[in-house]
């Protein structure tokens, strides 16, 4: 069995924390053929046997086998694809047009037989943030382009908040979310609106988020680890890359019947990976296009959590 990560060019990664690096590393030192390409490799066709172009590589861990010390590709080749490889849906989103076009080439593989982690049409179902919205107990949320039902959202909202976050459908790492003052966001929403060329959400702005934002990191049903990010005082937004300081967590009876439903149903669609960010005990988003922070995850719990999601893919 073959193993082959679909990446973003390792120029555009931290390659020292990245976790599909991470993971093909582990499953490389574990006697795994293991590739990565890119999408410049990428094509299919419809005259039988796919092949695609593939990338050796070889790394090292730093002392502590979690965060890398380095990371190259070694040389390349083009394979013929069969049903015995597997290949690894690892692009960072935003989930605009192109990542729609790479979804529908991968879908052509899996109906040729051909495994993909996570299934490509799972990814084009679920949206991470609009899937979140639908739990009960979710925070209040409004997605949309019309400013007049914005406002009628916002009026609705009890108790009042004081800010609000005004944020897109289809970024990650926090790009995009802003905070504004209740009693002054409607010029800016519309902003966004045309910025996005399309919906904004807008939601209450959660004091939860100075206390810090939970990770959590399932595989195949199976909570690996869980973490508490902490932002940097007198901001906002709990992103490690950005000074937020994070720390081994447990999540509460509640948030975890919660996150075990979800990758339940997320299963039934082919969907393994899955990393949810949760406020309080409201999940906030339900990552699945390219789940991250698994090196920190197992920065904080000491073991390499790469190595379980290996384990759990042999069963």
């Amino acid at each position: 069995m073959r193993h082959i990560l679909l990446i973003d060019p390792l120029s555009n990664l931290n390659i020292k924390k990245d976790s599909s690096l991470m993971l093909a590393l582990s499953m490389k030192n574990k006697g795994i053929e293991t590739y990565i390409f890119f999408e410049k490799d990428f094509s299919i066709h419809n005259l039988g046997v796919q092949k695609i172009r593939v990338h050796s590589f070889e790394g090292a861990f730093r002392d502590d086998e979690i965060y890398l010390a380095s990371f190259k590709t070694t040389g390349e080749k083009v394979i013929e694809l069969n049903s015995s490889d597997v290949l690894h849906m690892r692009l960072d989103p935003p989930f605009d047009s192109r990542y729609l076009r790479i979804l529908w080439m991968l879908d052509h593989l899996v109906r040729m037989g051909i495994k993909v982690m996570n299934d490509p049409r799972g990814i084009m179902i679920f949206n991470e943030k609009l899937y979140a919205y639908r739990s009960q107990g979710a925070t209040p949320s409004f997605v949309g382009q019309n400013l007049n039902l914005a406002r009628q959202f916002v009026e609705h909202l009890h108790p009042k908040p004081q800010d609000l976050i005004l944020k897109p459908m289809d970024l990650y790492s926090g790009l995009g979310v802003e905070k504004y003052s209740v009693n002054n966001w409607e010029k800016r929403f519309e902003e966004k609106v045309i910025e996005l060329q399309g919906p904004v959400i807008v939601q209450p702005f959660l004091e939860a988020v100075t206390s810090g934002e939970i990770r959590s990191v399932f595989f195949k049903g199976r909570e690996l680890g869980t973490i508490l990010k902490t932002p940097k005082d007198g901001e906002f937004l709990s992103n490690i890359a950005q000074g937020a300081t994070f720390h081994a967590e447990e999540l509460i009876s509640k948030t975890r019947a919660q996150c075990e439903a979800i990758v339940k149903e997320l299963q039934q669609f082919g969907v393994d990976w899955v990393a949810f960010d949760i406020l309080g005990d409201s999940v906030q988003e339900v990552n699945i296009t390219c789940p991250g922070l698994l090196v920190e995850v197992s920065f904080a719990l000491q073991k390499n959590l790469a190595n379980q999601i290996i384990d759990l893919m042999m069963d």
